[in-house]
């Protein structure tokens, strides 16, 4: 109670009390009291009634005693008495009783609440004080807050807001602060102007009353949006900042603080509190909070949630992305920076993270962060042991470094890259993929991608790689993309096991997840050892299956299988039937002739171990001499090689060392191309008339040399009669062992050829010299004459 309560009767009243002083010995049990309950006898109705509040005011279980007697529904009937006392000290004895939880259970179903509102109504303050205290107990209970309202309860209450006992005042106040627990109870109470009688009674003497109608206000301003409409018509928000400003009411701030922080984020509730002074006073709170933590007596309050709820103040504001201008005018980043360097509490540092974290959206205020040294402060805080403040940091370091180098560097230096590698084993989703993000903007900045590596990044992201959540799997092949630009971090993913996983999401349904699956499967393909174990692991047979599906192909998909091929020319040329001047034929190169996207394509050890068969034979580039650039890959296919040691191509060896030691090189650039193709022509049959091709026993030939070897396979210096495609893939790799540049295209039927680009003007003049012409070299019919592309000729050589 805010007061102890004086229930004085009339003279008449302390005459029936004289008179019952009497018959009090009768009294022996409650049962008796509560038997007389019943009694026609008004005297005794006054005293039973009064023996009964007596009785229950000395503790819960005599209430209970009571209530199990069955003094709750004679109480009940009692409070309708046409007499005024026994009303009175009824509805005394039901208010007392309520307050025991095992009491209130029992009384809602006895449906007092209309009759308890309905004496309301009358001028009695003791009816005022105990029938709102029936009340507050009540209307905990959601039928009862129904009940209430239904029964017009709510206008009365407001009105005795005003009442001048404070008891009577707190009561009802109570019971509406239950009821607007109820959001669909708020917009009664809002038509009502109920929001002008609770902000009277931040006048109050009692603080008790103070505190109860902030947190009425409170549950308002978090429920109902019309509050604060409200608010600013009833100049509501000067209150609140006087409040804050006044440090006798100290006890009174952090329920003020929560009330405007469900404000902040309202741009006319901000410029109001802000033309108040209000963002100065907030400011002003925090910063002399922070400055009074080792001082307890320069401020009288010692609440630690002042800071905490005031940077909330700030943060909430920040939620509204047309208030940044208003807080970086404030200079509020200051505010915040200061505030995390400070030794606050982790609630406060915690709301000063979503603060910086949502200001950072907006450019000025990302850099002044960086400027202000906040950065480093920020990432101090990754070391909390609060599984919270390390969830808000990473948020906040992610939205700082989006889009901004500088403060990823300022990350980097302050050593948050060392933090956040031990997060990537975290169970939180949200957590771990902000934190690769940040860790692959780092991994951008060609100046440290190095040692981002070496703090471990690539094992770490294997688990990440294995998510279930599509935010950090995607994250987490952004970063591989970012970090497989370097030969190490490549080395790393296969022996972190990170490439089987990564291949594996190629067959995600989720199609950003399968676009950064292609774009990593792209850049890590850029040597081959990594391009050949990701095809181990079947990327080859899954970028080709989306490939042939219309929905699921992409320019990511396309790119990735054709980075894959780059590193396996046989498969590209096998699949694509064209190899361009930037693709060097080596050993182990092998051309079992055009397969189909999907179809199964068999390793050269595999082909090398079938049966003889009637189908074309597969022509294997066999041979041991090679320049350095050759011997990266021959170690790579040593395996086929030494399943097919009886194939070592000396003819090709014998081709290869002839041509590099002939005068080859010292003609021009169309002679070169010319001799070279009179070489390829003579070692394999010479010239062949047109109408003589039918003729030409090559197919004989090719039968032969597979028996003779045993094997489907056949090195190709083996082949004495070779057609189109048998010559376009020999002079191929010749002039790729030279240095000259020319192309293999595959066509119907056999058909295949070489085309180069060759300025044929006069290189001494600037004549044609800057326009080459794309030429097909004849290797058939007159070796070494150059076919210009799309020409009657070329055509002609090109089909049957």
């Amino acid at each position: 109670m805010v007061r102890r309560n004086r229930r004085n009767n009339t003279d008449s009243e302390s005459s029936s009390r004289a008179t019952f002083e009497s018959l009090r010995v009768e009294f022996k049990t409650p049962a008796t009291a509560v038997l007389l309950l019943g009694s026609p006898e008004e005297d005794i109705l006054i005293v039973a009634c009064e023996a009964i509040y007596e009785f229950a005011e000395e503790g819960d279980a005599n209430k209970v005693n009571l209530m199990e007697l069955g003094a709750l529904e004679a109480l009940g009937q009692l409070i309708n008495h046409s007499n005024k006392i026994i009303r009175r000290n009824a509805i005394i004895g039901l208010g007392v009783m309520a307050t025991n939880s095992t009491v209130r259970s029992t009384l809602q179903n006895i449906n007092v609440i209309p009759s308890i509102i309905g004496r309301l109504s009358l001028d009695d303050t003791a009816i005022h004080e105990f029938g709102t205290l029936c009340l507050s107990c009540l209307s905990t209970e959601p039928c009862c807050k129904l009940q209430i309202v239904d029964n017009k309860g709510l206008p009365l209450l407001l009105k005795l807001l005003s009442n001048s006992d404070p008891d009577v005042q707190k009561n009802s106040l109570e019971t509406i602060y239950n009821l607007v627990e109820d959001e669909q109870i708020c917009p009664a109470l809002m038509e009502l102007r109920g929001i002008s009688n609770l902000l009277l009674l931040l006048k109050s003497a009692f603080s008790i009353i103070q505190l109860l109608a902030l947190k009425t206000l409170h549950k308002l301003a978090a429920k109902c949006k019309d509050t604060q409409s409200t608010f600013r018509e009833e100049a509501a928000f000067d209150i609140f900042i006087n409040i804050l400003n006044d440090k006798d009411l100290t006890d009174l701030h952090a329920e003020t603080l929560q009330v405007l922080a469900y404000c902040m984020s309202d741009i006319e509730s901000f410029k109001v509190i802000q033309d108040t002074g209000g963002i100065a006073t907030l400011t002003e709170l925090v910063l002399t909070t922070k400055l009074s933590e080792g001082n307890s007596t320069s401020l009288k309050c010692s609440n630690n949630e002042i800071p905490s709820l005031a940077v909330n103040c700030i943060a909430r504001a920040a939620q509204n992305s047309d208030l940044h201008q208003f807080l970086h005018d404030q200079k509020v980043e200051k505010v915040l920076v200061d505030f995390l360097s400070s030794g606050a509490n982790d609630g406060a540092k915690t709301y000063a993270c979503e603060a910086v974290a949502t200001l950072s959206s907006f450019l000025p205020s990302k850099d002044v962060f960086r400027d202000l040294g906040g950065i480093p402060a920020v990432v101090r805080l990754l070391k909390a042991k609060s599984s919270v403040i390390r969830d808000h940091v990473i948020q906040t370091l992610a939205n700082l470094t989006s889009g901004n180098s500088l403060n990823t560097m300022a990350v980097y230096k302050a050593g948050g890259h060392k933090m956040l590698v031990l997060r990537l084993s975290d169970t939180c989703p949200k957590l771990v993929a902000n934190s690769v993000a940040i860790l692959g903007r780092m991994a951008a900045q060609e100046e440290i991608r190095c040692k981002v590596i070496s703090q471990g990044v690539v094992p770490a992201l294997v688990d990440p790689l294995k998510s279930t959540d599509t935010e950090v799997l995607i994250s987490t092949l952004l970063c591989i993309c970012e970090l497989a630009f370097e030969e190490e971090a490549r080395e790393k993913l296969q022996s972190a096991g990170c490439l089987e996983p990564m291949v594996s999401l190629l067959r995600s349904s989720h199609m950003e997840v399968l676009r950064c699956a292609c774009m990593a499967v792209s850049v890590c393909a850029k040597d081959e050892p990594t391009a050949l174990e990701m095809c181990h692991f079947g990327a080859l047979e899954i970028l080709q299956e989306i490939n042939l599906s219309i929905n699921r192909r992409s320019k990511f998909t396309e790119y990735a299988l054709i980075s894959l091929l780059k590193y396996n020319l046989s498969l590209k040329y096998r699949l694509l039937g064209y190899l361009t001047t930037g693709d060097t034929i080596t050993n182990g190169f092998y051309d079992t002739g055009k397969v189909w996207f999907g179809q199964k394509v068999l390793t050269l050890e595999e082909l090398s171990m079938e049966p003889i068969d009637e189908e074309r034979p597969v022509i294997v580039i066999n041979s041991n001499v090679s320049d350095e650039a050759q011997q990266k890959n021959e170690a790579q296919s040593q395996s086929s090689q030494e399943r097919n040691s009886s194939m070592d191509d000396v003819s090709l060896q014998f081709l290869v060392k002839e041509v590099k030691e002939s005068e080859l090189l010292l003609k021009n650039e169309e002679e070169q191309y010319a001799a070279l193709a009179w070489y390829v022509s003579a070692a394999m049959g010479g010239a062949i008339e047109r109408e003589e091709l039918d003729t030409f026993a090559w197919t004989q030939h090719l039968d032969e040399l597979k028996h003779q070897v045993e094997c489907n396979v056949i090195p190709i210096g083996m082949i004495r009669k070779g057609i189109h495609c048998h010559r376009a893939l020999l002079f191929k790799y010749l002039a790729d062992c030279i240095g000259m540049r020319c192309t293999l295209v595959r066509g119907e039927y056999n058909r295949a050829w070489n085309e180069v680009l060759i300025y044929k003007g006069d290189s001494s003049s600037n004549e044609n010299s800057s326009q080459p012409c794309c030429y097909i070299v004849d290797l058939m019919h007159q070796p070494g004459n150059l076919l210009e592309v799309n020409s009657p000729a070329a055509s002609d050589y090109q089909s049957l």
